[in-house]
C-alpha cells in the first residue's frame, strides 16, 4: 500500500532546516517529488535557482518568501509556486514552520555563488 507513515520519511538537515521526504523515484514515484520542509524560527535561508517549479504549501506558521526580489510572508494555507529558474529563499517566521513541497523529480538548484545542490529528497 503506498501509504508512507512520517516514521518511514527519511530525514536530511541542510542549511539548518530539515527536509522530511515521503515521496520520490526512491519510493517508487515516477513523476512527483514530495517532502516536508521544516524551518526554525528566524532561519536564514540560502538563495538560490531551482531548475524544475515547485509548490510550497505552508502547513503551520509563517514563511518570508523571497522570490524574484519581492519579498513577502506567505501564512498557514497559502500556496507559493516557484517557477523554473526563478531566484527564491525562504526564511523563517517569528515560530517555527513546516511546509509541504512538491515538485518532479531530478531537481537541482543553483545558489547565487555557483555551487549546484542536487537534493536527494527530489532525485
Amino acid at each position: 500500500m503506498p501509504i508512507i507513515i512520517p516514521e518511514d520519511a527519511t530525514i536530511f538537515s541542510v542549511h539548518g532546516s530539515t527536509f522530511r521526504a515521503y515521496v520520490n523515484p526512491g519510493r517508487g514515484s515516477e513523476q512527483l517529488c514530495a517532502w516536508r520542509l521544516e524551518v526554525p524560527a528566524r532561519q536564514v535561508g540560502v538563495a538560490h535557482r531551482p531548475d524544475h517549479e515547485e509548490v510550497l504549501l505552508i502547513l503551520h506558521g509563517d514563511l518570508a518568501v523571497t522570490l524574484g526580489g519581492v519579498r513577502a510572508t506567505a501564512h498557514t494555507g497559502d500556496a507559493v509556486l516557484i517557477g523554473a529558474g526563478a531566484e527564491v529563499r525562504i526564511d523563517g517566521g517569528t515560530e517555527d514552520a513546516a511546509a509541504w513541497v512538491t515538485t518532479t523529480p531530478g531537481l537541482r538548484a543553483t545558489t547565487a555563488d555557483g555551487e549546484v545542490i542536487v537534493p536527494p529528497w527530489a532525485q
